[in-house]
């Protein structure tokens, strides 16, 4: 079975101590990926297919830039990246330059007849169309949607051991419960692939564990505004010293913490 490929980076998962197992296998998912970008990825047309079409978010941009590694390879796919999404942009100008350059200098007359006529004009035309190739290619990540595939099929062993193996189903028991990105994911796929009975058993394993370990973590960050007050100046910090970097990733996931 396709879960069986994904076994033991997830068992290994569940054996840390940490606030959320998947956000683990994600963090190596990501340096993987990014590692590959400026490696192998290089050598094989049809990813730089894609990279040229869709890019990296903002964050991955920022990643591959402070590996600090090569920087041919980087230059390379923003080189032939920023060559294509030009041209997109430019054709999308080029279809309507002329008429965008007349209706620049319609007078009242013709803006009055267009407005009667219904007809939709130029200028609004190109704003929507520039617009939406923005919105596809700043939604885009090659990282991300590498990484995203990935994990999907993570969480889905997840479940799936969890409901095979006992050994496993104590170690999701003793976890520290999930980040919320990754209980939503496990929310989603519990929803989309167990039947109603395994769906029940999940939730009633998956919901105490999150919400008891939700209100862990708001105690501790509690105790740590409390540590300020001048009346507690003597009294121990418990487990709040790092409660604001567990929080954040409890609440967004893995992220990059100074």
């Amino acid at each position: 079975m396709k879960e069986h490929i994904y076994t033991i980076p997830v068992t290994e998962a569940f054996e840390q101590s940490c606030e959320c197992p998947l956000c683990f296998c994600q963090r190596k998912l990501e340096e993987d990926a990014l590692e590959y970008e400026l490696g192998a990825a290089m050598m094989e047309p049809d990813h730089r297919i894609g990279t040229n079409k869709v890019g990296f978010c903002a964050r991955h941009y920022e990643k591959l830039y402070n590996l600090q590694k090569n920087r041919l390879p980087y230059g390379l796919v923003l080189d032939t990246h920023m060559e294509e999404q030009n041209r997109i942009l430019a054709d999308a100008y080029r279809k309507v330059g002329d008429k965008l350059a007349k209706e620049s200098t319609d007078g009242l007359m013709e803006r009055v007849k267009g407005g009667v006529s219904g007809r939709k004009r130029v200028a609004d035309t190109l704003t929507a169309e520039l617009s939406g190739i923005l919105a596809r290619l700043l939604e885009g990540c090659a990282v991300c949607n590498r990484v995203s595939h990935t994990m999907k099929q993570f969480a889905d062993t997840a479940i799936f051991l969890f409901f095979k193996e006992p050994d496993f189903r104590s170690k999701v028991e003793e976890s520290k419960g999930f980040c919320l990105p990754h209980f939503r994911l496990l929310l989603d796929l519990a929803g989309e692939t167990l039947p109603d009975r395994k769906k029940a058993m999940w939730l009633r394993t998956l919901l105490p564990l999150q919400l008891e370990n939700l209100e862990r973590i708001q105690g501790d960050v509690h105790w740590f505004t409390q540590m300020f007050d001048h009346r507690n100046r003597e009294a121990d910090w418990k487990d709040s010293r790092d409660a604001i970097q567990r929080a954040i990733q409890k609440l967004g996931g893995p992220l990059d913490l100074m």
